[in-house]
């Protein structure tokens, strides 16, 4: 299985891709710079010893094109809209993986678009035929990019297309994580929101943590 990453050169989406790789599937990095693209994928590359799955990188439209079902957007919330605009038409018959967060100018404050969230956004910019799922939210790149350490946090996903969702989950279950449901995209305004809470508390001297996430306890343990 080939997935792509639009925004892998970040430190997000490089996690991802380090960490989608070591389970064993096949992650091409996207990016406006092709050469950027694949130098940061040579460097993921050399990072990992023995690896299962593979990391190359190409322009956006080149990685959208060589992902087989599964696109994931991890581009600054600035660079949202532009980035879909420009890959639309290549996403048919695909399902994008919305992680982006809109934060405000402080990174402890959300600012959601008018659609209500950037999953939202996301839907409304590419029509119904093209299936958006929110996930991935709430997982720091510090934690995604420290290999040593399992992923500290559970998954909330949403999104309007069930078997799109269900797609995505199984996906994101290689990385030994938990999974939810949390709904259709609406919900996404909830999920997103999450984010800024968990950088103010990761950054405040009050708390004796950093990096946290988000579980979903079973009653009684």
């Amino acid at each position: 299985m080939k997935i792509a990453i639009l925004g892998g050169t970040g430190p997000q989406g490089s996690g991802l891709a380090l960490r989608f790789a070591m389970s064993g599937i096949d992650v091409v990095l996207g990016s406006r710079d092709a050469t950027r693209a694949k130098e940061i994928a040579l460097e993921l590359s050399n990072k990992l010893t023995s690896c299962p799955g593979s990391i190359s990188g190409l322009d956006n439209d080149g990685a959208v094109a060589d992902a087989d079902d599964i696109v994931i957007l991890a581009v600054p919330y600035s660079a949202h809209d532009a980035t879909l605009l420009g890959v639309k038409e290549q996403l048919k018959g695909k399902i994008l993986v919305d992680i982006v967060v809109p934060l405000g100018p402080k990174p402890t404050m959300v600012d959601m678009p008018e659609e209500g969230s950037a999953t939202e956004a996301a839907q409304a910019i590419l029509g119904d035929e093209i299936p958006v799922v929110g996930a991935l939210h709430n997982v720091s790149a510090h934690t995604l990019n420290s290999l040593e350490s399992s992923i500290n946090c559970d998954i909330l996903v949403c999104g309007n297309d069930l078997e799109a969702k269900q797609k995505v989950m199984a996906l994101i279950a290689q990385l030994d994580v938990a999974t939810y449901n949390a709904g259709p995209a609406v919900n996404a305004r909830c999920i997103e929101a999450i984010t800024p809470i968990l950088i103010r508390l990761n950054i405040s001297k009050a708390v004796p943590f950093s990096h946290a996430g988000l579980k979903i306890w079973e009653p009684g343990t």
